[in-house]
């Protein structure tokens, strides 16, 4: 059984690595049913966040070899699990220019760079490192991302600066409807083609079926997965 991190507490959960390997088929076949005008193969980033590393190694005995991480900390505390098993880091929360140096050598993809000082952090601690620029499509102060407009600025300002952009990552407006995130993916999918890149992360559990029609390249799924976690 699988363990979830509460505010200095660990709860079992009942997840198992075959619960999480049939969660995963499933998804997948789910993935397969939507209709989209795009043949690309759509990657699941498991978000392992309030989990601890047996989370991680479900994920990647099914198959999922990138892992979705929010915060710094919990992210040192997998580093043996995240080692031993190659499993792949997407940084997907919102990221602090002092936490990059303490994380940068277990990162793969970093999904939320959004601002001139991050991009300048993450080109410092990780020259050549792979990252995706978020982008607000929902006008919440709350989330993190650049405004589109701003996008394009950005992906040249992190391509001067050493970093491989290979595309852009958005989430879905809070509290609406799945439905009402199509405006903005659809954004974000037009920034990317126009933009000549090739990843496009965008869709949680909710929005999961309106991403991958609108283009997702990347789906970030966590209680999909594991169940959800318990209340902090």
């Amino acid at each position: 059984m699988g363990v979830c991190v509460g505010r200095g507490t660990l709860t079992t959960m009942t997840f198992t690595a075959s619960s999480v390997a049939a969660n995963v088929a499933a998804i997948r076949a789910r993935i397969e049913q939507i209709d989209r005008p795009f043949t690309h193969t759509v990657d699941i980033v498991a978000v392992t966040k309030g989990f601890d590393e047996s989370a991680v190694a479900a994920a990647v005995a099914a198959g999922c070899t990138a892992i979705g991480e929010n915060y710094a900390q919990e992210l040192l505390s997998k580093r043996t699990a995240i080692e031993a098993l190659g499993a792949r880091v997407h940084f997907i929360g919102q990221l602090q220019s002092n936490k990059v140096r303490l994380i940068a050598d277990l990162v793969s993809v970093w999904e939320t760079l959004d601002r001139r000082s991050v991009i300048a952090e993450v080109a410092k601690r990780a020259p050549g490192a792979r990252v995706l620029l978020q982008v607000n499509t929902t006008g919440e102060s709350g989330k993190g991302g650049c405004a589109p407009a701003d996008v394009e600025p950005l992906v040249d300002l992190a391509r001067e600066s050493g970093l491989a952009v290979d595309g852009l990552m958005t989430v879905g407006p809070t509290g609406r409807p799945p439905a009402a995130a199509r405006a903005g993916f659809d954004v974000v999918r037009s920034l990317v083609d126009r933009l000549g890149l090739s990843s496009c992360s965008m869709g949680m559990t909710a929005d999961l079926e309106v991403a991958v029609a609108a283009g997702a390249t990347h789906v970030r799924l966590g209680s999909a997965l594991f169940g959800p976690r318990p209340r902090a």
